[in-house]
């Protein structure tokens, strides 16, 4: 009976409680904890690199052994204070957080780099010259701007439609042997070097223009050929979380299946059609290795896809990179703004899909 009064008037009265008494840390302790760690682990490694012992203070392993510092002083006092079972969730708590960190540092470290190396010739120039008679500074990339827009345009041009029905069918329609060697071709065609599939579009192409032939059309063939299996599969998983009770409201209504498809399934999942486009866009949009065989490269413009040569983004970053002339600063930072280019177009582009997909999403009544 004291015993519960005292909890009555402490919850009236709305005194605090301290936490170590209630089986629970304080709420700052595990920060306290790591950053003494780290505090810990900089001071052996500082007297290590005063003693002569390393050479330098090595932020890297005693920011690394303070976590791992860490992981243990965490466990032991929440051991001590809120049980085992707590202490072993902030233990996992810590190694998932510095997993995700360690998985962010070289995708925050390749953002830096790009972004800081590609802004030297991130300039009105770059987006609106050609490297037509240039042979040193100066010069741009409008020229493999618009390769890589009509290319990849094409591509998806071709490879969207046949994605997309292929996936239908084998949602909607498919059973049996067919439909198991489309899914086990499709797999095969997911994991097809990206060169395989540029010198199969050279081929093909060799055989209606004749030997030597690049064109931005064959390039387009080669990363349709690579795209296509992105979209089958984005789309078949997106088409499968439809609830098949939307189907048989419709076929109970009446509606043929083709007009329920089109109507409630790919409404149903647009978006998630959309955002499989989108990555299978990002997937092509920086292959070299295809459009090196089948497209080539050119210093001058070129809109015809059907007609010579036709530069890119990859392989102009590859060949400024690659055949650096007698002044190679310029041609090493045309390279690294063609890299951040290319980064910029894709964000772009996911950024389109999120709209597209909130325009066509189905809107849902309360």
């Amino acid at each position: 009976m004291a015993t519960t009064a005292t909890t009555t008037d402490v919850r009236r009265t709305g005194a605090s409680v301290n936490a170590l008494t209630t089986g629970r840390l304080p709420k700052g302790s595990p920060v306290a904890i790591l950053l003494g760690s780290w505090v810990i682990m900089g001071v052996v490694f500082g007297l290590l690199n005063a003693a002569g012992v390393t050479d330098g203070f090595n932020w890297v392993g005693a920011i690394i052994l303070g976590t791992v510092l860490y992981a243990v002083l965490v466990f032991v006092v929440a051991m001590q204070v809120e049980g085992i079972r707590r202490a072993k969730d902030r233990v996992v708590t810590t190694a998932v957080s510095a997993a995700f960190i360690i998985a962010l540092v070289p995708l925050v470290s390749l953002l830096f780099t790009v972004v800081t190396s590609g802004a030297n010739r991130f300039d009105v120039g770059f987006f609106s010259m050609s490297m037509r008679n240039v042979v040193g500074a100066g010069g741009g990339g409008l020229h493999a701007i618009t390769g890589t827009l009509l290319i990849t345009a094409l591509a998806a041009v071709i490879s969207v439609p046949i994605g997309l029905l292929t996936a239908i069918y084998l949602v909607e329609y498919g059973r049996g042997r067919l439909a198991r060697a489309i899914t086990f071709f499709v797999d095969v065609m997911t994991g097809i070097p990206s060169i395989v599939a540029g010198l199969f579009a050279y081929a093909l192409f060799v055989i209606f223009f004749g030997p030597g032939v690049r064109m931005g059309a064959a390039g387009s063939v080669a990363l349709a050929v690579l795209m296509i299996p992105v979209v089958v599969r984005s789309t078949e998983e997106m088409l499968k979380l439809v609830p098949n009770e939307l189907r048989e409201a419709a076929y109970a209504l009446g509606v043929p299946k083709w007009l329920t498809i089109v109507k409630v399934v790919i409404p149903t999942s647009i978006a998630g059609i959309t955002t499989g486009v989108m990555l299978a866009i990002a997937r092509i949009i920086g292959e070299t290795a295809p459009l090196l065989i089948t497209a080539g490269f050119t210093a001058s413009m070129n809109y015809n896809l059907f007609d010579g040569r036709m530069q890119s983004l990859p392989v102009f970053a590859y060949s400024s990179y690659v055949s650096q002339g007698t002044d190679a600063a310029a041609f090493i930072d045309r390279a690294w703004t063609s890299a951040l280019t290319l980064i910029l177009i894709v964000m772009a582009l996911n950024l389109l899909a999120r709209l597209i997909a909130r325009i066509f999403a189905p809107k849902l009544g309360r």
